[in-house]
C-alpha cells in the first residue's frame, strides 16, 4: 500500500519545508509544532492580525476565509494573498511568508487603522525626544562617528516606544517623535505607556553613555516632552505619495514641552493633561513649572517626571531584556540544562532540534514582555501556549521546574545588573504566566 503523501508547507525567507500531517491543525499550529517562531498575540483566535502570512504559491490549496478572517481583511484592506495563519487549513502544498517577524513590528499594524486621504480626530499621547548640543557634537566629531552614534541613539530610544505599544511617527534631525493610542486604548493606558517609554529612554541613554560612548569621549543628553490631547491623524499628501500626518495643537505643544527642558535643566517633562490622566500618586514628580507657550492664552502647568511611585513591572522587565538576551542561544542552553537536571524525564519530550527549541523559547519569552503592553491579548495567548505544551506532554508537575529554572537562568544572565526588585518583577510575571498555562495541563 503506497504511503500517504501529506501537503508540504514551505516557509519562504528561512527556506524551511515541513509536512502538514494533521488536517485539523491550522497553519499557525503547524508552525508551532515544528518549532518555527510565528507571532500570535491573541493565541490564534482571529482577534489580532499578528500571525498574518502572504501566500506566494498554492493559494487554492487553502481553506476559504472564515468570518473572523474576512472581517479582519476588510477592515485592514488586505489583498487576497494575505491570510491569517490561525484561520487557514491546507489541503495541498503551499508556500508562505510570515509578514510580522518580530514583536517590535506589531506596532506598525496600528497604521492600518489610520484613514487614507482624510484626517480623523483621535485622542493620543505624544512624546518628543531631542538630543542636546547635537550641533557641537557634530562639529567636534567626524561624520562616520556621528552616523554611528545617531544610529545607536535612534535604536535605543526607539525600542522603548515600540515596547510600550507606541508608533515611531518620524525622525526630525536629532529628534524622534512617538505616538501612543492611535488605534485606541484608554486615556490612562496611553499616558502610562508614553511615560514608561520616556523612562525607558532615559535608562537606555544612561547605559549608552557609560558603555559604548566612553571610547568616543561623548555623553548624550536629551530632553523629553509628553502631552496628551485630540489631534487629527491620517495618511495625507499627493495621491502617489501619502504619508502619516498628525496635525493639531497637542503635537505642537508636546514639542514645546520638550524644548522647555532647556530652560529649567530637566530631562522629562509632562503636561497637566498627562498628569491628570492617571490616578493621583502614580508618578514620582520632581519640580513643577508654569509657563505660557506662544499662541496660547493660558498658562501651562508642567511636571518633572522622575519615575513611578510604585514598581512598574513592565518597565523593569523591559529594562532587563538586553542583559538577559545578550546571548539568546546561551540563555536557552542554560535554561534547558537546568530543567533536564531537575526533571530528567522531561528530556524525552524534546525530540526535535534543541537549537530550534531554544530559539522558540526566547521568542516566546520576549513576546510575553512585548504583549504586556497589549493585555487584551495576553490571557488568550497564554491559553494557546498552555494547550500546545499539554499536547507535547507537559504536565502540571513540570511547571514548578520551569519556573525555578527560568528564574535561576535570568538571575545568572543578569549578572552584576541583578537587583532584588528586578527579580521580584520577573518572578511575579512568570508566576502569572505558568499559572495561566498549567490550567490546560493534566
Amino acid at each position: 500500500m503506497p504511503a500517504i503523501r501529506h501537503p508540504v508547507i514551505t516557509y519562504s525567507g528561512i527556506g524551511q519545508k515541513v509536512e502538514y500531517d494533521d488536517p485539523d491543525s491550522t497553519l499557525l499550529d503547524c508552525s508551532i509544532a515544528n518549532q518555527i517562531p510565528h507571532l500570535h498575540e491573541c493565541g490564534g483566535n482571529g482577534r489580532c492580525s499578528t500571525c498574518r502570512i502572504r501566500v506566494l504559491e498554492g493559494a487554492s490549496n487553502l481553506s476559504h476565509r472564515t468570518q473572523k478572517e474576512q472581517q479582519m481583511a476588510e477592515f485592514r484592506r488586505w489583498d487576497p494573498s494575505v491570510r491569517l495563519a490561525c484561520q487557514c487549513f491546507a489541503k495541498g502544498d503551499v508556500t508562505i511568508e510570515r509578514l510580522v517577524w518580530t514583536s517590535s513590528e506589531i506596532n506598525k499594524l496600528q497604521l492600518e487603522t489610520v484613514p487614507d486621504g482624510v484626517a480623523e480626530e483621535r485622542a493620543i499621547a505624544i512624546l518628543f525626544c531631542d538630543i542636546r548640543n547635537f550641533t557641537k557634537m557634530a562639529v567636534e566629531n567626524n561624520t562616520f562617528d556621528m552616523a554611528h552614534v545617531l544610529n545607536r541613539f535612534y535604536t535605543i530610544i526607539g525600542d522603548p516606544i515600540l515596547l510600550n505599544n507606541g508608533v515611531i511617527y518620524q525622525y526630525i534631525g536629532d529628534e524622534i517623535v512617538g505616538l501612543f493610542g492611535i488605534s485606541g486604548g484608554t486615556r490612562e493606558k496611553n499616558c502610562r505607556d508614553a511615560a514608561r517609554a520616556a523612562l525607558g529612554m532615559y535608562y537606555a541613554i544612561e547605559q549608552l553613555n557609560h558603555m559604548e560612548l566612553v571610547d568616543f569621549d561623548l555623553e548624550i543628553k536629551t530632553g523629553i516632552g509628553i502631552n496628551f490631547g485630540r489631534a487629527f491623524i491620517g495618511h495625507l499628501g499627493h495621491p502617489k505619495h501619502k504619508q502619516l500626518a498628525v496635525v493639531g495643537d497637542p503635537i505642537n505643544t508636546a514639542s514645546r514641552i520638550q524644548n522647555f527642558n532647556k530652560e529649567v535643566n530637566s530631562r522629562i517633562l509632562i503636561s497637566q493633561s498627562v498628569y491628570k490622566s492617571v490616578p493621583e500618586g502614580t508618578f514620582k514628580i520632581g519640580n513643577e513649572y508654569k509657563t505660557r507657550f506662544a499662541g496660547h492664552e493660558h498658562e501651562s502647568q508642567l511636571y518633572e517626571l522622575k519615575g513611578f511611585q510604585e514598581m512598574d513591572i513592565q518597565l523593569e522587565l523591559q529594562h532587563s531584556l538586553d542583559y538577559i538576551f545578550s546571548n539568546k542561544e546561551r540563555f536557552a542552553d542554560k535554561f534547558y540544562q537546568r530543567v533536564f537536571e531537575k526533571a530528567p524525564e522531561v528530556r524525552a519530550l524534546f525530540k526535535k532540534n534543541m537549537k530550534d527549541q531554544g530559539r522558540l523559547l526566547t521568542h516566546m519569552l520576549g513576546g510575553i514582555v512585548y504583549s504586556m503592553s497589549r493585555p487584551e491579548h495576553l490571557e488568550s495567548g497564554l491559553a494557546f501556549l498552555g494547550k500546545s505544551h499539554a499536547r507535547y506532554g507537559v504536565t502540571r508537575e513540570h511547571y514548578p521546574v520551569v519556573l525555578s529554572s527560568m528564574m535561576e537562568t535570568i538571575e545568572e544572565e543578569l549578572g552584576d545588573h541583578s537587583r532584588p526588585y528586578l527579580l521580584k518583577a520577573w518572578n511575579q510575571v512568570l508566576i502569572y504566566v505558568t499559572d495561566e498555562m498549567k490550567k490546560y495541563a493534566s
